[in-house]
């Protein structure tokens, strides 16, 4: 009996441990201390935008077709070049493929030559279409050089368009040598021009 009764003792010490280790571990899980704080930014990204002016209007002569060229003719066509994007561009560059092609775009010395030049106004328009002529008052100043009329990635220099929301008054001329011979009578070419703009550099902001 005695002995019966010790070990009731005992077992009864036991479970007491027992719960007072459980309320330790409660005061534990409940007892953390806790701070939070927070931000928000909102983050948007610009627009790289160049745009030709009204196409058929005196802004934009580019798609005025020129037929029967003999040497010593030119053709002249007007056009804006504008920077209608939220962002300033590193370059606006220019390329010239023909399609169809012939000698015409493809001999770099006796086929149509190019040049292109810059008004601070708007080109003086005169003639009858598609036989434009322009004048530039003060004066135009130089874009690109006198050069075959195909190219890639050709720089276009000191264009307003540079900036955002500048904008360009444009002149293409293209030139038949006088000394092109026989070979280029009755040929055809079609010529596309692609201006492409490209982003300032990165920086902070």
């Amino acid at each position: 009996m005695k002995v019966f009764g010790s070990t009731s003792k005992k077992v009864l010490l036991s479970f007491g441990a027992l719960g007072v280790a459980a309320g330790i571990a409660s005061l534990g899980t409940f007892a953390t201390f806790t701070s939070t704080t927070s931000a928000s930014q909102t983050v948007a990204s610009g627009t790289v935008t160049i745009a030709l002016g009204s196409t058929g209007a005196a802004t934009n002569r580019l798609t005025v077709n020129a037929s029967n060229l003999v040497p010593g003719d030119t053709v002249q066509r007007a056009f804006d070049l504008s920077n209608t994007g939220s962002e300033n561009l590193a370059s606006i560059a220019l390329t010239t493929t023909a399609s169809p092609t012939s000698l015409l775009d493809s001999d770099a010395t006796s086929g149509l030559q190019m040049v292109i030049d810059k008004c601070a106004l708007p080109w003086v328009e005169t003639g009858v279409s598609p036989a434009f002529t322009y004048t530039c008052v003060p004066g135009a100043s130089s874009v690109i050089a006198s050069r075959g009329v195909i190219g890639s990635g050709l720089t276009m220099a000191g264009l307003g368009a540079l900036t955002s929301g500048g904008s360009d008054h444009l002149r293409v001329t293209l030139t038949l040598p006088s000394a092109t011979n026989n070979t280029f009578q009755g040929l055809t070419s079609t010529i596309s021009y692609s201006f492409l703009g490209t982003q300032r550099a990165g920086t902070n902001q």
